[in-house]
């Protein structure tokens, strides 16, 4: 096919400026050392800022400064700062709830987990080795072959 009998246009680019087969569009890529948008974020809101309080000058993050600020618009009446405070407040409850939540098995839970385990077995006609986990969702041993 000639350049002439192809119709350059819209997702059809010049067959010269295509990218070649085997080559990188970014052949130096990423930078050593650059940092991503997690980790400039992190840098920002732990750099001190010098904050007056009662009179007395303070170091303080600039995440707790913003926070300070946010929570003393929310005081003056500022309906927005409210909102997004009592947000940041009840996102906060949240994610302490569901850490609460996840925590370990007491040892009387441990105890119960432990008899269930042995009845399964027994009830599965004999001892699997200890060091051998059960499958979560039905108790069964993993290895085993479904017919």
């Amino acid at each position: 096919m000639s350049e002439t009998d192809y119709n350059i246009g819209f997702g059809k680019p010049p067959k010269k400026t295509r990218f070649t087969k085997g080559k990188s569009g970014n052949p130096k890529g990423r930078p050593k050392g650059s940092k991503d948008f997690a980790s400039d974020l992190r840098d920002v809101l732990d750099a001190k800022v010098a904050v007056t309080e009662n009179g007395t000058l303070r170091k303080v993050t600039s995440q707790k400064a913003t926070l300070m600020r946010l929570r003393e618009q929310a005081l003056k009446g500022d309906a927005r700062a409210m909102k997004q405070l009592l947000d940041l407040a009840k996102e906060q409850a949240v994610e302490d709830w569901s850490r609460k939540a996840e925590r370990g098995l007491t040892a009387s839970e441990g105890d119960i987990l432990e008899r269930f385990t042995e009845d399964k077995l027994k009830a599965r006609g004999g001892d699997a080795p200890k060091d051998k986990p059960l499958r979560q969702d039905t108790g069964e041993d993993p290895d085993e072959q479904q017919s």
